[in-house]
């Protein structure tokens, strides 16, 4: 007869594992066991705990972390498929990430994960209408996190941003799926004006550390943006461009560029 680990694991494979990695985790290190319990172990479900994780995270004596919690509990059962992007996201970090080794890290200590997802819950408010509940996420995420993404931002699912440091995305911006980016990129617009200003970045882009990409311009799939490049022009699908402005400089190497995370160019790195 299957134990209930066994079942959960059939059921949903990533929530069986990372239960599985916190409860080694305990045993290595008994004195993280409260906050792997109260994260992790106490939780029926992955939604549950990201609920809970990332109300932790946001409260303040400002906003109760009872009141951000029942929230995200909200977000997650009215949008199932916010639970499903967090699965992809969490995935994307650690097959990407070199120092990323189990599962449960992201869910625990990397902030990048953290804020994405605490950016999806305000994303939920912003759709449901309720804007300034959106605003004061985006407003905790950047106070706690350093990344400061408008809650209209349209982001897809697979997002990986490696150390997530002085990250901006704003309003009008679009992100495809199965991205990344590296710490102190900016999404931008180029002016006051207030319509249709930001990028829209396809699906498998990898944007290296400290790139601007500014104005309502197109990224196309699967390219590869140079760390510190300046891009105020569309970039075609599967091309590296790099420089202040940048340019074209060749293809993009390969055919996933966000998920090889290869920043390699002619022996220098991006």
């Amino acid at each position: 007869m299957k134990n209930t680990r066994t079942i959960l694991a059939e059921v949903d494979p990533v929530w069986g594992r990372i239960c599985d990695e916190a409860t080694k985790a305990v045993l290595d290190e008994p004195l993280l066991g409260g906050l792997i319990h109260s994260s992790v172990l106490h939780h029926p479900t992955f939604e549950r705990a990201l609920a809970y994780r990332v109300s932790m995270k946001l409260a303040s004596g400002e906003m109760s972390e009872q009141i951000l919690r029942e929230i995200s509990d909200e977000a997650y059962v009215s949008s199932p498929e916010l639970g499903q992007m967090a699965r992809a996201d969490l995935v994307a970090v650690f097959e990407r990430d070199p120092a990323c080794h189990r599962l449960l890290q992201p869910l625990l200590y990397f902030k990048g994960f953290q804020a994405v997802q605490a950016y999806r819950i305000g994303h939920w408010l912003w759709e449901n209408g309720r804007s300034d509940m959106a605003f004061f996420f985006q407003m905790r995420i950047s106070e706690v996190f350093g990344i400061d993404i408008h809650p209209a931002a349209k982001i897809g699912q697979g997002i990986m941003i490696d150390h997530a440091h002085s990250i901006v995305i704003g309003e009008t911006a679009v992100v495809g799926n199965n991205v990344s980016m590296l710490h102190s990129v900016t999404l931008g617009g180029t002016g006051k004006e207030d319509d249709d200003r930001h990028p829209k970045i396809g699906n498998g882009v990898l944007i290296g550390a400290g790139a601007k990409v500014l104005g309502n311009i197109d990224i196309g799939d699967c390219s590869r943006i140079a760390a510190g490049s300046v891009v105020l022009h569309d970039v075609p699908a599967r091309k590296t461009v790099a420089g202040v402005p940048a340019k074209i400089i060749g293809d993009s190497g390969c055919d996933q560029p966000a998920a090889t995370m290869d920043q390699l160019l002619g022996g220098s790195q991006l």
